[in-house]
């Protein structure tokens, strides 16, 4: 008896102690939850957060972050539906809603909804046009969120959010949608031209009917005319005179 309650015996006891004391205790953080297993079975629900006991070594804690993760999706090569090769690659932000499932529905959770991503990425964008892909891109990512949060809500992941970063054309296809984008330049100029030459035709139309009813209005945009070009006292003007002007004086003569 006396050997077993001796200094050494004691302070092996207690360090053995002070050891499980230590693995019992573990403090979470606010965004921690802890999922335990009691020989083997899964908890009631997650612990946490604050001071949690967790009675090694008959049970055991795994740790989940329940903060958004912010995945960013390699570039996938992906052949569109009008057949044109493109690589696209995304960011996706999820995040642990039910972590118990986190851990016992899936293996690794973050692996798996990574590989999702670049699955659903190349299957759902393999099924729209090129247009489609640089001019509706909300649209797309909807479809994305959507199918990639049907796939994981199993898991206890809660996709919220799928955005196309980027869109790589192979160089052919960028030269090409230049000279396109190009004459669409020059056909919207031809038609403001067109435009304006019809807009100033009916203006020189209205105009001419004003005049005929009225001659002196010709007179006057002469003589208004000659004003504006006196302005310039580096040229010399050479400018023809109506016989209408000089009728009257004619006359009188």
């Amino acid at each position: 008896m006396t050997s077993l309650f001796s200094l050494p015996g004691l302070a092996v006891a207690g360090f053995i102690l002070l050891l499980f004391v230590f693995k019992w205790i573990n403090v979470l953080n606010e965004y921690e939850r802890g999922v335990t297993f009691w020989l083997g079975r899964l908890g009631k629900r997650p612990k946490g957060p604050g001071l949690v006991l967790i009675f090694w070594p008959f049970e055991r804690m795994v740790r989940m972050s329940l903060r958004t993760v912010v995945h960013d999706v390699p570039p996938q090569d992906i052949i569109t539906k009008d057949n044109v090769s493109v690589k696209v690659n995304a960011v996706v932000y999820f995040r642990v809603v039910e972590p118990e499932k986190a851990v016992v529905q899936v293996e690794n959770y973050l692996y798996a909804t990574s590989q999702l991503a670049q699955t659903t990425l190349r299957s759902v964008l393999g099924q729209a046009l090129l247009d489609e892909l640089l001019s509706e891109r909300e649209k797309l990512n909807l479809d994305l969120q959507k199918v990639s949060d049907e796939h994981t809500t199993p898991w206890g992941i809660k996709v919220s959010l799928v955005e196309v970063k980027q869109v790589d054309l192979p160089p052919e296809m960028q030269r090409a949608m230049a000279r396109q984008a190009e004459a669409e330049r020059e056909k919207r100029a031809k038609i403001i031209h067109a435009q304006g030459e019809l807009q100033a035709a009916t203006a020189l139309s209205e105009a001419a009917v004003i005049i005929d009813r009225q001659p002196a209005t010709l007179q006057l945009r002469y003589l208004q005319t000659l004003t504006e070009i006196a302005n310039e006292k580096n040229s010399t003007i050479i400018f023809p005179l109506p016989i209408d002007l000089i009728k009257m004086f004619l006359k009188q003569a």
